[in-house]
Parts: C-alpha cells; structure tokens; sequence
C-alpha cells in the first residue's frame, strides 16, 4: 500500500491524495441549510430524504463528488471537513463563535503560523479548529474549559480530527486557579462570564519581550465595564471594543421599461381582462330559425348562449400593430375603422377594417429592448446583537518601571552610597 493511501486527514489541512478512505470524516452537504458529517466506515450507511447512500461507495472517490442515491431521486455533494463546514455541523454543547466573530477575532489577535495562544472556555470547539489551522503546523493552542463533560468530548473530537499534536486541553477553572502558565504565548481569547478575574493570570501568561494581544467575548455591556477596569489597573493599552452585526442582501435584477413598453404592458392587462368578462351572443343557427318562427307565428325565439366577450378589433390591431405605436396613430385607427361604410355582402368587418387601416397608417418600429438594473433590498428579518468583543495590548515596556521612577531609584541609590 502506498504512503499516500494511508494519509492520516486532518482539519488543519487538505489531503495531498484528496481521496475518501475507510476512517475519514466527510460533510454530507444536500443543500445550504441541510448539512451533516459522518465518519467513513466500510459496511455501514447514510440514510436522507433521498434515499441511502452505502460508506463504501464513498471510498476511493475524490472530496468534492456529486453522488447520487440509490433510488435515484436525489443526490449530494462529498466535501472535505473544515472549520468553516465543521462549525455549520458540529454537536452544540455550549453557544458557539461563527464565521464572522471568528474571522474578526483572528484578524485583530493577528495569528500566525508558528505562535501560541490560549482560549478559554473550549466549549464546543468552533473557535478551537479555527485556531488551530491558523496556527499550524508549528504553533501551539492552549484550551482551557471546566466542565469535564465538554472536556471530554472535545478532547475525543481533537483526536479524530487529527489537532491534537497542536491542541493542549486542560480542565480548569481559570477564574479561580489561573492559567498556570507564564512568559508562554503571544493571544489571548476569553469567552467567560467573569473574564476580569483571569485577566491577571493573563498577564503573566504572555511572553513579557513581545507584545501582545488579548480579546474578550462577553454578551453583556457591565462584563464589558469591569473588564475595562481590570485591564486598565494591569496596564493593558489600546482598549477597544466591536461589535459584529451580519446583514444580508438580497441581490435583484429590474427591468427598466420605455413609456412605450409600459403603455403596452397596461393594454395587455386590460384585454385580458376584458375576455374574462362574458357577454350575450346570438347563436346563428337560432337566429335564422327566430326569423321564421317571428314570420310565421308572430313569437320570437329566445335561444342564446354565453361566450367571453374578446375584442376582436384589438386583437387584430394588435397583431399589425407594432408594440411601440404612438397614441395618435392609435386615435387614427379608431377613427377609420367607425367612418367604414358597409356595402352588400362583401361588407368588411370591423376587425378587418381596423386591420387594414392600421397596417395602412403605422410603420414598423425597432422594439427597444429594456435595460436591466441590479439593486439590492434588505430582507425583512435581520441577525441582530450576539455579543461584544474587546481588545486590549499587551506591551512590555507599560509593565516595568516608568523612566522617572528609574532616574528616581538611581538618585536614591546614589544618595544612599554617599552617605
């Protein structure tokens, strides 16, 4: 077997065989809102609305294949495991950090391959397979949670999900007992409910010549009050504080219409409704029989019947009209059509006369074609607050002695030797 076969996956990177094997995890996706991972073992199945889809079938196949179900009434894509998809996937056991506090985090906390960070609490490990990919191959998560339930949940996910070389678990109550870890890591993320306490084992945890970064999720503005206060007695600088609203738009495409266009438009809506609308027609057979009948017995013949009433004469017109006739050639038409005489049997018919004259006065115009314009609109119904993230910087030189206090120590030093 080759080396490539036996390639262990790992959420931090892709596959260089990029191929599907017996113990892997693959995301499920049927569409956007309906997302599921399994883990790959020959002999069992996935069941969905679709149908079954036998694990064996999967391996061998390439991450990215549509494959279809075995009733052949839908199918699914096999994607690679992420921490974007493993996020949309994942078994909440706490509330979770998503895409857009993740991505704002990291970027403020400015990770990079090869440093150390602490987070605390795991909790479902979202923010967890973030960090860990940002920070691989060489740097170094340390994560912190005080439920061993979650602890070992988590703990079993960053094994299968191939992190655990990179991820260093501890449960422990930070608040209470600190980090126990000192001159060690260049970020910090806290997700507490009291982040002011673990703000001065913080301190100590980074490594006092480099400067540093800490952030703090907190749903509430007096957790955010206190931690201000906490910082600012432990000489952290720069403190900010953001908040992460996401606002979708729906993306539309109108059509911009000439006046002519549109006029079209509305006398298109008024035949239609126009033939909606019945009427009383003679039958011909029953209006020659009326005829005799009125002759000879002096009674009439009521026989009718319903038919939609539909305007002949502007159907007619319409069909050697162009669509961009004017209003007076309109007015036109009318008038040549009401001033028509009929003579003998090979009288015309309104709708031929109409016909005629309108073919006679309008000319053929060029239909101009409607120009498209893209706008964007809200949705009724917006993602409101989730919670406040702060930062605050770490830098060495605001945690030493100020440079009076040292030309104040030196003097009292120098005093001291005289005497």
């Amino acid at each position: 077997m080759s080396e490539t076969a036996v390639e262990k996956q790992s959420f931090a990177t892709y596959k260089k065989n990029n191929t599907i094997e017996d113990g892997d995890n693959v995301v499920m996706y049927l569409s956007r809102e309906n997302m599921s991972i399994i883990r790959v073992k020959d002999g069992e199945y996935f069941n969905c609305k679709f149908g079954s889809y036998k694990h064996s079938d999967m391996i061998g196949l390439e991450y990215g294949t549509k494959l279809g179900s075995n009733t052949g009434r839908g199918f699914l894509y096999l994607l690679y495991p992420t921490p974007e998809l493993w996020t949309l996937v994942l078994p909440h056991r706490t509330q979770i950090l998503y895409i857009a506090d993740i991505s704002f985090v990291m970027n403020y906390l400015n990770l990079k391959p090869g440093m150390s960070m602490i987070e605390s609490g795991t909790g479902s490990g979202s923010f967890s397979h973030s960090i860990a990919r940002t920070l691989a191959p060489h740097g170094h998560l340390y994560t912190f949670e005080y439920h061993q339930e979650r602890v070992n949940a988590a703990k079993k996910e960053f094994e299968e999900h191939g992190l655990s070389d990179m991820v260093t678990l501890r449960c422990r109550d930070v608040c209470k007992d600190g980090f126990d870890l000192e001159d060690e890591v260049d970020a910090i993320f806290l997700d507490l409910p009291a982040p002011w306490e673990a703000v001065a084992s913080a301190k100590k945890a980074f490594k006092q010549n480099k400067v540093g970064k800490i952030c703090t999720f907190s749903p509430c503005i007096e957790q955010i009050s206190r931690t201000v206060t906490a910082l600012n007695e432990h000489g952290f600088v720069d403190i900010q504080m953001y908040e992460c609203l996401i606002r979708f738009n729906e993306i539309r495409v109108i059509p911009m219409w000439t006046i002519d266009e549109a006029m079209e438009k509305q006398r298109a809506v008024e035949k239609k409704r126009k033939r909606a609308t019945p009427r009383v027609v003679r039958d011909d057979n029953s209006s020659t029989q009326d005829d005799e009948n009125s002759s000879s017995s002096g009674h009439i013949n009521k026989s009718v019947k319903m038919e939609p009433s539909v305007d002949d004469s502007n159907q007619s017109s319409a069909a050697a009209t162009p669509s961009s006739t004017t209003g007076s050639e309109m007015e036109d038409s009318v008038s040549t059509t009401t001033s028509t005489p009929v003579i003998g049997s090979e009288a015309t018919t309104p709708a031929e006369t109409t016909a005629s004259a309108s073919a006679a006065v309008a000319e053929p115009r060029e239909r101009i074609e409607p120009k498209n314009v893209v706008v964007t609109r809200l949705p009724a119904e917006q993602r409101g607050h989730t919670s406040y993230l702060m930062f605050a910087t770490f830098t060495p030189a605001t945690q030493g002695p100020s440079l009076t206090e040292i030309k104040a120590a030196a003097a009292a030093a120098t005093a001291t030797m005289e005497k």
